[in-house]
């Protein structure tokens, strides 16, 4: 009798079964390390452990006692408003890690000390005729012969010093530009002011001669002035003659502010 005619038989089930389940397992093992790489990757990250950065070191339980500073003077002895000054200056950093350079009006004397307070020289000087702290409206912009014999003042406060030149192309120390007071090598030209001879004289009385800027000998202006400008910049400070130092610049007393924390000097 005939034989009937016979068909495939069916795929294994099982066999598929095992592919399918193998390929399950696979995306499930990928799904899961996708999660837990964005999970990572996205969870909130302390400042030690973002990238770029660093670890803060935890915040010390007690701060270090603020340790005042003191400008040196060597052997010499200024007056108390040029101890004042220079030791609030440095101690409070208001000098910007610049030259101090403090002009004391009282005694016609100008203090240059570098950035870590020491002095570097002092010296006599000759400053405006008129007595005075305060600057004349617009008188950066008057001729000299238009100046009045009561605006001829050194104006009192803090200046950035800048080197420059002036009208006549000779280097100078710009004390303020806008004010037109600078420092320089005095220039002896009109001998009847007897400028010479009044920085070399015992008294600071006679030291009122100028427009308003600052006389200097030319050996200090040449060989610690400018240097130290040039070097390091310099903040100057001219002192007031009609209000008190504090009053000017808000400053404070070092060895007063920090009394018990050290010794202040003699």
């Amino acid at each position: 009798m005939p034989i009937p005619p016979t068909s495939n038989p069916p795929p294994a089930k099982p066999a598929r079964s095992r592919r399918e389940g193998l390929r399950a397992a696979v995306v499930a093992v990928i799904l899961g390390a996708s999660a837990a790489v964005g999970w990572w990757l996205g969870r909130p990250q302390s400042p030690a452990q973002a990238p770029g950065t660093r670890a803060e070191a935890p915040a010390s339980k007690s701060a270090k006692p603020h340790q005042p500073r003191f400008a040196s003077y060597g052997s010499e002895h200024p007056s108390d408003d040029v101890r004042h000054v220079a030791d609030w200056s440095l101690d409070s950093g208001d000098a910007g890690g610049r030259a101090i350079v403090i002009v004391d009006k009282h005694e016609a004397r100008v203090w240059l000390f570098d950035p870590q307070g020491a002095l570097i020289a002092q010296t006599p000087a000759l400053l405006g005729a008129a007595h005075g702290d305060d600057p004349v409206p617009g008188i950066g912009e008057k001729p000299l012969a238009d100046i009045q014999p009561e605006e001829k003042t050194t104006p009192a406060g803090r200046f950035v010093a800048e080197h420059g030149v002036n009208s006549h192309g000779e280097d100078i120390v710009w004390v303020s530009y806008d004010l037109a007071v600078s420092m320089h090598r005095v220039r002896p030209t009109v001998k009847s002011e007897r400028r010479l001879e009044r920085l070399a004289s015992a008294t600071a009385d006679d030291n009122r001669i100028s427009f308003g800027c600052i006389n200097l000998p030319v050996a200090f202006y040449e060989e610690s002035l400018l240097p130290a400008v040039r070097s390091t910049g310099a903040t100057v400070y001219v002192l007031p003659e009609t209000r008190s130092a504090q009053q000017q610049f808000g400053s404070y007393d070092v060895a007063a502010r920090w009394r018990g924390t050290r010794t202040a000097p003699a």
